[in-house]
């Protein structure tokens, strides 16, 4: 039997769960260059977008540097489809600079500007739209704060990055427990070096996986948060342990697939759109690529998006065709 028509934090709810839900949700979500290097451009840029939409979730996505900004890196806004800016410089050069990096306030700097935002976004969608802010990861905020430094002083100096490391999760924790009072739905957590390619598997157990834990235990008090696996080979295994609600990945683009993922993990599955299709191809496409999840998944646990932001310039008929392929 079919559910009734559900609210979108039921839908999410149920999807998580593994429960029947009334349809599969959808979302996509894009950086607003240029708009985000305001707040209140930021928040109007998500609300226009939720409102012209109608997603399922709103993922605030400010620009990646927001986080590190107060410890001096300097980004541009330069150009490109995917809408991030362009670092200038790093904030660590020397083994030594790690442990000079000091706690950051959420209560001023680029941190309160992105929670002062994210919370005129929940006021102006109301609670009947989930939003979720992005975290970036202490790792993947080590890694532009050092640039190509960082894997030669993670693997010559370990204590030094350790030092800073928990500096960096100070400063997440810290900016967590302000985002209590904004009426987010839960946190948009991405993860970046979880593959080969970057570090190796006991590395990123090492270096990554428990400040990682200790950041998601904080957020617990959230009801919907989700994990964001960045990269084509990442530690799917060890990410699908994470204590989250549905765990978004690259399955198009270099998997695994969703219903290979959703073996492997309980929660919602967020992905079965290429944003390159999204971006280059039809919306015939788009809807071929959206009724193939829906048969992976059997239509359940399925959040339909990208397997990472959606380029900003992608033709309005295939984020038309995307919304609407879940609506029967």
């Amino acid at each position: 039997m079919t559910p009734p028509t559900m609210s979108k934090r039921e839908r999410l709810l149920a999807l998580a769960a593994g429960q029947p839900a009334d349809r599969p949700a959808v979302a996509l979500w894009r950086h607003f260059p240029g708009d985000d290097a305001r707040p209140d451009d930021l928040a109007a840029a998500h609300i226009a977008w939720q409102r012209t939409f109608d997603w399922d979730l709103l993922k605030v996505t400010p620009s990646s540097s927001y986080c590190i900004q107060d410890w001096g890196v300097r980004a541009v806004w330069q150009g490109g489809d995917e809408g991030t800016w362009t670092y200038q410089n790093t904030a660590i050069q020397q083994p030594t600079d790690w442990e000079r990096l000091a706690v950051l306030d959420p209560a001023a700097g680029a941190l309160d500007q992105a929670r002062q935002a994210v919370k005129s976004v929940c006021q102006a969608v109301g609670p009947d739209t989930p939003v979720l802010m992005t975290l970036f990861s202490p790792l993947a905020q080590a890694k532009n704060l050092a640039g190509p430094s960082l894997l030669p002083h993670l693997r010559q100096h370990p204590d030094a990055v350790q030092a800073g490391l928990e500096i960096i999760t100070h400063s997440v924790l810290r900016f967590v427990d302000a985002l209590a009072d904004t009426g987010i739905a839960g946190i948009f957590y991405a993860v970046q070096l979880a593959e080969p390619s970057r570090l190796s598997r006991a590395e990123y157990a090492q270096f990554g996986q428990p400040l990682d834990m200790r950041i998601l235990t904080a957020a617990g008090g959230f009801w919907f948060n989700m994990l964001h696996a960045h990269g084509l080979n990442v530690y799917f295994d060890l990410l699908a342990g994470y204590p989250v609600q549905a765990l978004n990945w690259h399955d198009r683009e270099g998997g695994p697939s969703l219903a290979a993922g959703g073996a492997r993990f309980a929660g919602a599955l967020s992905g079965g759109l290429d944003r390159r299709t999204v971006h280059l191809a039809a919306p015939a496409d788009v809807r071929r690529e959206a009724a193939d999840a829906v048969q992976q998944t059997a239509g359940q646990r399925l959040i339909l998006s990208t397997g990472c932001v959606s380029m900003t310039n992608s033709p309005l008929s295939n984020l038309w065709a995307a919304r609407r392929s879940v609506d029967g």
